[in-house]
This record gives structure tokens, sequence and C-alpha cells, in this order.
């Protein structure tokens, strides 16, 4: 199944993507798409639902985050072979954990907003992983048991708050707006091979970014487990797992970073795509 929410900043419907191409109104089988709305049990149930009887949303409506009330935004760095070899960095021993504040998340659609003092915004399109129920301290081999789907992510950056300002990278991952999740959630029945996908980005019209997720290091399912092992993960918990090459700092001899005015274009094989407009802040 293809989910999604729809619908004005805070007050989004919960609806999924009928066969037709029509998108159907939710509300009246689960309140959102968060939580225990996540559950096999849950999305059961809606599977079980003939969509063409749901009421139709017009195709016009906002599409928003593909998961709301999201708890955790979790991020994997340096997750594929070839970005690390690009960036420079050694291959790590173990999965590279850190946050993206919950405030970045927008719909796949919305605007990009470069923040104040800002000096090299940066672009990454990365698979995002939904839990659908809470694991902790679970086996590689039970992982995708805890998975409720997957979606597209765009991991915007700011490398100088990220690497020049001191402290952590998660000052220059969690600005407002650097987190876009969507178009939909799909169910995890939906994508046979998570390590088999194609994936890319563009920037005004120029592939900066194709790639695919059987260049990462530490697969979904390794992921999930690992991560569990330092922290619980609940229901609606989202885990972007890395990118590919071609970022913008790697670029040589001349980093490329964005700026007001560009276009950003991404998507994943079989999970949808986004467009989002970069805008400065306060404009």
């Amino acid at each position: 199944m293809k989910l999604l929410r729809v619908g004005a900043k805070g007050a989004e419907k919960p609806a999924i993507l009928a066969e037709d191409g029509t998108i159907r109104d939710l509300s009246g089988i689960i309140p959102d798409l968060a939580g225990a709305s996540l559950s096999d049990e849950s999305l059961e149930r809606i599977r079980g639902v003939d969509a063409s009887t749901l009421p139709q949303l017009s195709a016009d409506e906002r599409i928003g985050p593909c998961v709301g009330q999201v708890g955790k935004f979790i991020c994997i760095g340096l997750n594929y072979a070839d970005h690390a070899a690009e960036t420079g960095a050694p291959i790590p021993a173990e999965p590279i954990i850190f946050m993206k504040a919950t405030s970045a998340i927008i719909g796949p659609n919305d605007d990009v907003i470069i923040p104040k003092n800002s000096l090299k915004p940066d672009w990454e399109v990365e698979l995002a992983v939904v839990i659908g129920k809470e694991a902790r301290y679970i086996d590689e081999a039970d992982a995708m048991d805890h998975v409720a789907g997957y979606c597209v992510c765009n991991d915007v950056s700011e490398r100088h708050f990220q690497t020049e300002r001191g402290g952590q990278w998660d000052k220059g991952k969690g600005c407002d707006t650097f987190g876009p999740i969507g178009p939909w959630l799909v169910t995890r029945d939906e994508v046979a091979d998570p390590q088999n996908l194609k994936m890319w980005l563009e920037v005004d019209g120029k592939r900066y970014q194709d790639g695919s997720t059987k260049t990462m290091i530490f697969g979904v399912a390794h992921v999930v487990s690992y991560v569990s092992q330092f922290m619980s993960l609940q229901p609606g918990d989202v885990i972007t797992t890395g990118t590919p090459p071609g970022v913008g700092m790697g670029i040589k001899p001349d980093p490329v970073w964005l700026k007001p005015g560009n276009v950003m274009r991404l998507g994943i094989e079989g999970l949808g795509e986004q467009t989002q407009n970069v805008r400065a802040y306060g404009a």
C-alpha cells in the first residue's frame, strides 16, 4: 500500500493512494498515519478496505509528511561506501548515529529554507525506514518485523554548521525544513528488497546523485537492530539510512552549495518523488 497524509500543515488527513491513482480519505479508518496506526494489525485492517468506497480527496491538496507525530528522527551517517570515499572519510566500523530535530520534518514538496548564517547548504537523497512495532534489543533476524514501511527522505544539511561550528553533527542537520519525507509511506510488503533500490537527486535539472541502496555498508535490518541496542524504537519513529555519492560537498574541485531559487527533485524506485523549491530565510 501507498499511504500518505494530505491537507494544510497541522491539519493533514490520513489517506491511501488507490489503484486508479485517486487519493482516498482514511479518516474513518484511522485517526492519523502515526503511532499505533502503523502496527501490522492496523495496516492489515486498511488493506482489507475497498479503497474505491472511501471519500475521494482532491489531487490538488498539499501532500504532508507521510508520518505524523514522529517521536524520533534518527539518522545513519556515512552509510554508503561510495559516499564515504567521495568525502575522504574511512569506512565506519559501526553505524554512525545522529539525530535530526523533528521540527525539521516537512512535506515532500514544501519549500526548503536556507537558515540564517548558512554558508554550505547541501542535499542528500536517502531511504527512510518507518517503525511500526516497538523494538528494544532486537536481533537482526527479527528486525524487519518491526518495520511498517519505507519512504523517501531528503536529509538536507548545512555543512558549515555540521563540521566547522564545533560539537556534533546535529546542528547542521536539524534546521527547520531540513527533513522532507514522503510522498508516500510504502508498506514493507511492497518493497521486495530494500537493498536494491535505485535513487537519484537533481538540482535545477542536473543529476548529481544517481545511486543504489546496494552500496549501503550496513543494511536496513542491521541498522534497525543496531539502533535498538541503544534506544527503544516506537511506532512512528523514522530512521533515515544514509546517502549515495553526489552530494554538493563531494564535488571536486569546487563543491556546489544550494542557493535560493534552486529546485531539488529526488526519488527512490517504487517510493515516489519529491520536489522542493529553495528559499532564503525570511524571503
